[in-house]
């Protein structure tokens, strides 16, 4: 699949990716607003897409030259137990900024769903997408905020 996202440096055309997809990961996580959702973990459905350039894969057919979704999914599954948000929207930033700085995607758009949190409605979520460089600055400014809330609440974050 190729999508028309990014430009490329220094020229006015849209730069062509490969997206690397996993779609309806499910997991189960502490995540909301209301007492109902703060003691337990509910589940969640992901999906997200991760834009490359041309990735090198496609004429190695190396997984070391793309983005590998296995290690994409334990990470993810990782991050469940670690989060240390409230809103599903900050969920999904951290996902999308994880496969921008970790994985070395170029765009990037995450959706994040509740599946069960109303009965008279299928799921309500989230979707997001960023691009490179533009959220680098943003995201920088969002962890130093989060860990200056995870001080002040007495949770220092372990070292990686």
């Amino acid at each position: 699949m190729l999508a028309a996202l990014p430009q490329a440096h220094g020229t006015a055309e849209p730069q062509a990716l490969d997206l690397i997809f996993i779609e309806g990961l499910r997991v189960q996580t502490v995540i909301g607003i209301h007492d109902n959702e703060l003691h337990r973990p509910q589940p969640l459905v992901i999906d997200l897409h991760a834009g490359v350039p041309h990735a090198d894969a496609c004429d190695s057919d190396r997984i070391a030259d793309t983005i590998d979704y296995s290690v994409v999914r334990e990470r993810l599954h990782g991050l469940m137990l670690h989060h240390g948000v409230t809103l599903l929207e900050a969920l999904a930033e951290q996902i999308a900024q994880m496969l921008i700085h970790d994985f070395g995607a170029q765009w990037v758009r995450v959706k994040v769903v509740k599946p069960n949190k109303f009965e008279d409605l299928d799921a309500v979520g989230v979707q997001i997408e960023r691009r490179a460089g533009a959220a680098s600055s943003r995201a920088a400014g969002g962890r130093s905020a989060q860990v200056l809330r995870w001080i002040g609440s007495g949770m220092v974050p372990a070292k990686s």
